[in-house]
């Protein structure tokens, strides 16, 4: 790509701010855009939780007329006493931010290009170069035969066992639609960067709706495999919410109650089987014991945890109400006995959180 191609597909800030992964590696790079498999607004509310949660700043800005079809998503327009006065704008860049320890890492985040994909991802994969990333992680979010029940499930691909090893992992084939993250995988892949993407599970029947679990374990993936740390403590109080929602809901009615049960016999017996044949894996739910370093570093947590309770800091705000999105009778006769993935993932922008920054 020459010059020319890469100032109309992006800018570069100046003065550029500091990336710097640490001693001994680059920076990782954290991919979520929006568009694309991103069911219960895990991808973009990820992406969302860490730019509001954690302080970052641009580095570089990508040309939304070389790779944005306005008619595919216009921007929201405001008028005022028959004036327009606002226009909602659309942000596609990669930033730096630095985790609760200190340590830099990129995230790409907007909207999934309309254009150029090509183009574009040798853009990133030219910037992945320019800051000496280390690796690459991009998540995604699917809706699926899962019941809110359940731990949920965040599966695995790349081609780097630390990035992928202990994860949930598919055997085998599997063909699905395109997208432009998989296609900066594929670039980087070839580029010999390091490359994962991590891919959500949402119940299919809340996949409309804002999904703080997913979110949270998606952050939580890329924490057990980066090392990076991320402030959660408001999702979690969203999940929380959400949970009580949601077993209320099932609670009051006996249709949802029989979809929400036959897709835990679903669920547990895929689990049993995938266990069987991977018994040196964590299943969802499990974690690693952590190690002594680890131990430390999550006492020394806490005990940062309580001198922000003393000094009166709040966590963040109530999730958005659920309401089961479906007819129940028609997701027993659709899924019954065999809880098959639903085809399609969809879904707006939540806000992010600004109550974990610190």
């Amino acid at each position: 790509m020459t010059s020319d191609d890469k100032r109309q597909m992006y800018e570069l800030e100046y003065p550029a701010p500091a990336v710097d992964g640490g001693a001994s590696s680059g920076p990782t790079l954290i991919i979520a855009m929006q568009g694309y498999a991103d069911a219960g607004h895990a991808v973009e509310g990820a992406a969302g939780h860490l730019k509001a949660a954690l302080d970052s700043r641009t580095v570089a800005t990508f040309n939304n007329d070389e790779l944005i079809d306005y008619r595919s998503r216009r921007p929201m327009v405001t008028m005022s006493e028959h004036e327009i006065t606002d226009m909602e704008s659309i942000e596609l860049d990669m930033r730096v931010l630095r985790d609760s320890k200190g340590s830099s890492f990129l995230l790409l985040s907007g909207p999934e290009p309309d254009l150029r994909w090509e183009a574009f991802s040798k853009s990133v994969a030219d910037l992945a170069d320019h800051f000496n990333v280390d690796k690459v992680i991009s998540l995604y979010s699917a809706p699926m035969g899962a019941p809110h029940t359940r731990p949920l499930v965040v599966s695995a691909h790349g081609n780097d066992r630390e990035l992928v090893g202990p994860m949930f992992t598919y055997d085998g084939m599997v063909s699905m639609p395109g997208a432009a993250a998989v296609m900066i995988e594929r670039e980087l892949h070839a580029r010999g960067h390091r490359v994962a993407g991590y891919t959500a599970h949402v119940p299919h029947y809340v996949s409309a709706s804002p999904y703080p679990q997913a979110v949270f374990q998606l952050l939580q993936s890329i924490s057990d495999t980066s090392k990076l740390q991320f402030p959660l403590r408001s999702i979690e109080q969203d999940v929380a919410r959400v949970e009580l929602q949601l077993a209320q809901q099932t609670r009051d009615s006996e249709e949802i109650a029989q979809v929400v049960h036959q897709l835990e016999q679903h669920y547990d017996r895929e689990m049993e089987s995938y266990r069987k044949k991977n018994p040196q894996k964590m299943m969802p739910g499990e974690a690693q014991v952590p190690s002594g370093e680890e131990i430390g570093e999550a006492f020394e947590n806490f005990l940062a945890a309580i001198d922000d309770r003393d000094r009166g800091r709040g966590l963040g705000p109530a999730a958005e109400d659920l309401m089961w999105e479906h007819d129940p009778q028609a997701e027993l006769d659709t899924y019954g006995d065999h809880a098959e993935p639903d085809d399609s993932a969809d879904g707006d922008s939540p806000s992010g959180n600004d109550n974990d920054k610190d």
